[in-house]
């Protein structure tokens, strides 16, 4: 039989996925799930985005520009100017989501071998963008008794080798919630200056900072235009995972052109979804007050929740809709399946995410699991009381 190659063997399951057919099993017996493991917003999409694709008298959907429409990366230019960015159309890539943007930035500035260092947790699909180029991820680990801040520079430089091309950071963090300071961001564009490196940002969660505390972007900072690259993505900010849009930001001209190659050998990325796109960049500011305050009461509710069961540690997140927990369990993977599978409170149970797959050192986050506050404040309240009440019954 024909053999399935080393990189495909190599590819990481999600570890945000991988439990669906346990959810699926218990839905099937009747079982009521609540669901806490994917970030998958129940905010509405903006009506002016989706009465765009309704209202849309194409005749032919023809392809796209492989870049995305000079028209949506005008706007989207704009869209970060409003956010004290100054990029211009020409420094933008439109990607099929955030996902494609990172693909087509390893393959841009990295070689088979190359190294990426990376703080821990990550957002898992890390480490499958990175096997899927042939790249090493070089973890850092951040702690949850320090709510998961940058480590000290000294941990990252001692990690620079000739082969290191980049340092990519999350921000806000998934699954952390961390929001990066200035401080910290300007460390690391010190110590990328120093070692010639790129700085890579995936800044899909930009409008979700909280507590009065402002979001900094790398494209804000000075004589970096060389080092830096952004990741975006319509998915979280207008509640569109499903409309795949990213894009690659860099006023590096080479980076730019190179991820250009990448978009046109894959033709262009889909053209409802990138109308749909150009009229979610008109949506009012008050729609993001509004979810922004939805999201401060759904993260303290559920904080407030976790910290009252015995044994769980928790990290207060400043950004995004996600938190890490540590439970007093020794193998959450385990943990994560037992309660789909064997448990449930009056016909009633919760899919979290193993944290071990946010990981990419050996052993760490065994007994953590990322929850998604992407509920209403009942159903958090509730999913926090099965949790209570599974990790009595949990028989290791």
């Amino acid at each position: 039989m024909p053999s399935i190659s080393n990189k495909g063997l190599a590819m990481p399951q999600s570890p945000i996925r991988k439990l669906v057919p346990f959810a699926e099993n218990a839905k099937k017996k009747g079982t009521k799930v609540y669901h806490l493991n994917i970030g998958q917003p129940d905010i509405k999409t903006p009506k002016v985005a989706l009465d765009a694709v309704k209202n849309s008298n194409l005749e032919v959907l023809a392809y796209a520009r492989s870049e995305g429409s000079e028209e949506y990366r005008t706007k989207l230019a704009n869209y970060y100017k409003k956010n004290d960015i100054v990029v211009s159309a020409t420094d933008i890539v439109v990607t099929t989501g955030g996902s494609e943007a990172l693909l087509f930035t390893f393959g841009s500035i990295m070689d088979t071998g190359d190294e990426v260092i990376i703080p821990e947790p990550f957002y898992a699909n890390y480490n499958g963008f990175s096997t899927a180029s042939g790249v090493t991820v070089v973890p850092v680990i951040s702690k949850i008794e320090d709510n998961f801040a940058l480590p000290p520079i000294e941990d990252f430089e001692k990690l620079i080798t000739p082969k290191t091309k980049a340092i990519l950071i999350c921000n806000p963090g998934n699954p952390t919630g961390y929001l990066y300071s200035k401080e910290e961001i300007e460390k690391l564009k010190a110590l990328v200056l120093k070692h010639d490196l790129f700085l890579i940002a995936d800044e899909v969660y930009r409008e979700f900072a909280y507590d009065g505390l402002q979001h900094n972007s790398i494209l804000k900072e000075t004589g970096l235009d060389n080092n830096t690259i952004v990741i975006d993505s319509v998915s979280k900010r207008y509640s569109m995972c499903g409309a795949r849009i990213g894009c690659v930001v860099s006023r590096n001209k080479e980076v730019i052109q190179t991820a250009l190659k990448f978009a046109q050998a894959r033709l262009s990325p889909p053209t409802y979804a990138l109308i749909a796109s150009e009229a979610a960049l008109d949506t009012p500011q008050s729609y993001f007050e509004d979810v922004i305050e939805e999201y401060v009461e759904r993260r303290n509710t559920l904080i407030s929740e976790l910290q009252k069961i015995d044994g769980v540690k928790v990290a207060n997140p400043k950004g995004a809709f996600y938190c890490v927990a540590e439970l007093p369990v020794k193998d959450s993977d385990h943990f994560a399946q037992w309660i789909l599978e064997s448990f449930n409170h009056n016909n009633e149970t919760i899919m979290v995410a193993p944290a071990s797959g946010f990981y990419s050192t050996p052993g760490e986050g065994k007994n953590q699991v990322r929850i998604a506050y992407v509920l209403n404040k009942k159903d958090l309240i509730r999913s926090a009381e099965i949790l209570k009440e599974a990790l009595k019954q949990y028989p290791n």
